[in-house]
């Protein structure tokens, strides 16, 4: 068959099919990110059926799904949100860091895979999904919680520290050496500071280059600049995904607005394959030996996750049931993981195994995280209501005795 017919045909069918599944999760109310990874799992290296037309297509689209998905993250915020958020979460920040690097990098260790493994499974599962985390807060009714703005404020802390991370990820995956690798990272920091002075003071300049009446204009310029940036930032070593984010945060306004209502569809589609594309290259048949593994993180994480929130909650002062909402709100991990995973594999630095470890472990929270944060306040009331019970019905028994 003529390769462009294949590849037309194998890519229809995929998008076709990640129709399919964005509809059922939407009816189950859950993430679509596992049923993508699945979807991938399924049709890749061991699956039921191997696409081999739609490889090129497929790596090229998931680094423009990376790019999308953290330009819009980058809108979500302005940079005197990001620095407020980064006064008041700084402790709460590196409690989270800590208690869910950790175990990442030690199971790592543990299984031989090195500094380089220790690293990449660290930020696996340490960063939550904010997209995950954001639609279970609007699904569940929770936007005006008093424990939303200290979910936010990590969450924040979080994708400020991915914009250290990733550069220095880069640098190590690229084998750069000690000296290369401070260069690297004291680029990354200029460029970050150097992007937030940008947003405070002159982004409102930023926004109007890029703004058009024009729907047409206004996505080929959005497109086109966050391209443009992503490349710059990557020749310069700093992560085109960083260089993306740091281009939404100094869009700012009304401009942001109508951009993340532009882009949204196309970032779901990219996001989409970025996924898929993951799965492809994974083995189904490499999970299992790891899968052990996935569920011991996936327990220790939802609950380091959970303490992170309730930590931080009750430093704001917010009461028991919020403090567990926001632990739990916290939990999920979905794009970012992945992100990282794949970086890994795609330079070699790291064996196969992890990138199965990752798919396992990002599959199992990302379910398990929107059923906690569903479930989690009926169950705390439910305990400290039969404490109360138990006391009602002491006074009752002792008459009767």
């Amino acid at each position: 068959m003529d390769p462009l017919a294949l590849t037309l045909i194998e890519l229809g069918a995929v998008v076709f099919c990640l129709g399919l599944l964005a509809r059922l999760a939407g009816r189950i109310g859950m993430s679509p990110i596992p049923l993508y990874l699945v979807g991938g799992l399924g049709f890749g290296a061991g699956g039921l059926i191997k696409l081999d037309g739609m490889h090129e297509f497929a790596h090229l689209s998931g680094e423009i799904g990376v790019i999308l998905l953290l330009l819009m993250l980058g809108l979500e915020y302005t940079a005197a949100e990001l620095v407020t958020g980064l006064r008041r979460s700084w402790q709460a920040g590196v409690l989270d860091l800590v208690l869910n690097f950790l175990p990442g990098a030690g199971i790592a260790v543990w299984l031989g895979w090195g500094l380089v493994g220790a690293i990449v499974m660290g930020g696996v599962t340490y960063i939550s999904s904010s997209g995950i985390a954001a639609k279970v807060i609007t699904d569940l009714g929770r936007i005006g919680n008093r424990e939303t703005p200290v979910v936010l404020a990590i969450l924040v802390f979080e994708d400020l520290t991915m914009a250290v991370y990733l550069p220095i990820l880069t640098a190590i995956l690229a084998g750069v050496g000690f000296l290369g690798g401070l260069q690297t990272v004291g680029i990354a920091l200029a460029v970050v500071t150097l992007v937030l002075v940008v947003a405070l003071k002159h982004g409102h300049r930023v926004s109007r280059a890029v703004h058009s009446e024009n729907s047409e204009v206004f996505l080929l310029n959005l497109l086109g600049a966050a391209l443009l940036v992503a490349g710059i930032a990557s020749a310069l070593q700093v992560s085109a995904a960083v260089g993306a984010f740091m281009l939404g945060i100094a869009i700012s306004g009304a401009t942001a607005h109508n951009a993340t209502r532009i882009l949204e569809p196309l970032r779901d589609l990219f996001a989409a394959i970025f996924f898929v594309a993951f799965g492809l290259n994974t083995d189904p048949s490499s999970i299992p030996p790891v899968l052990g593994w996935a569920l011991l993180l996936a327990f220790v994480t939802a609950v380091t996750k959970l303490l992170t929130g309730f930590w931080a909650a009750k430093r704001a002062g917010i009461a028991v049931p919020g403090r567990f909402r926001a632990g739990a709100a916290l939990i999920a991990r979905g794009e970012f993981s992945i992100v990282i995973a794949g970086l890994a594999v795609t330079s070699g630095a790291v064996p196969r195994e992890l990138a199965a470890l990752a798919t396992a472990y990002v599959l199992l929270m990302a379910i398990i995280g929107p059923l906690a944060a569903r479930f989690v306040e009926p169950t705390v009331k439910a305990f400290r209501k039969s404490p109360r019970k138990r006391k009602a019905s002491e006074p009752i028994a002792s008459l009767e005795a």
